[in-house]
Order: C-alpha cells, then sequence, then structure tokens
C-alpha cells in the first residue's frame, strides 16, 4: 500500500532552497546523508488535471494553509518574499512563494475542505 508522496523541488541552488526550508519556513527534517536534507511536509493531496500539452509531462506543487494572509505576514518577518499579491480563484486564496534557488511555489488558502483532512477508508494501511 501506498502510505506517502514524496514531492521533488528542483533548483538551481539546493543548498540555498534548503537553508530556505529549514530556516524560513522552519520544517523538521531528517539528514539522509552528505547534508542532502528530506523534509516532513505534513498532510498531502493529489489532484489530477487535463494536460496543456500532449505528453502532459508538466507537474507542480502547491503549499496550503489555513489562513493565508497570517502566513504570508508570518513568513515575511521570517525573511520570505512573494511574487505579486494575493489574488482570488474559484478554488481559493493564492500567492506566490519565492524560494532562493529554485524559483516559486504557488501557496493558497483553498475554498474547498481540504482532502487530507478525510478519514481513511476501511481497512486501509
Amino acid at each position: 500500500m501506498i502510505t506517502a508522496v514524496h514531492a521533488l523541488l528542483y533548483a538551481e541552488d539546493p543548498a540555498a532552497a534548503r537553508d530556505f526550508f529549514r530556516d524560513v519556513l522552519g520544517w523538521t527534517h531528517i539528514d539522509a546523508g552528505g547534508g542532502w536534507l528530506i523534509f516532513r511536509s505534513g498532510p498531502s493531496e493529489l489532484a489530477i488535471h487535463p494536460a496543456d500539452t500532449p505528453t502532459g509531462q508538466h507537474h507542480e506543487i502547491s503549499f496550503m494553509c489555513d489562513d493565508l494572509d497570517a502566513t504570508v505576514a508570518e513568513l515575511r518577518s521570517r525573511g520570505a518574499s512573494f511574487e505579486g499579491d494575493v489574488g482570488k480563484q474559484p478554488w481559493g486564496r493564492t500567492i506566490r512563494l519565492v524560494v532562493p534557488g529554485a524559483g516559486s511555489v504557488l501557496m493558497y488558502e483553498p475554498a474547498h475542505p481540504p482532502a487530507h483532512s478525510l478519514p481513511e477508508p476501511e481497512g486501509a494501511s
């Protein structure tokens, strides 16, 4: 049985991105060896979207939060920066969080109930 989702974030400067996740976002982690940090990212969800290209080889990661305004304010106080202002989509409020050495990641407060809070189906392990 699948027990978790392991997301990959590619960075031109992996050390800067790892420092950001550890020091600014405050995510707990393990060192898999040689400074290769793997971060605990909390609950996850997976959505399937239609592909814009025939190959469909496009994948994306987003960070969810319960209160976007409070999260943005807290992260700014720790030195984080953002692209643009908070926007509104049919599925939630959004902003792009700048990750040093890795571009930006969508951060959003969902307008829908989060799927990660659903109970496990009976018999799942």
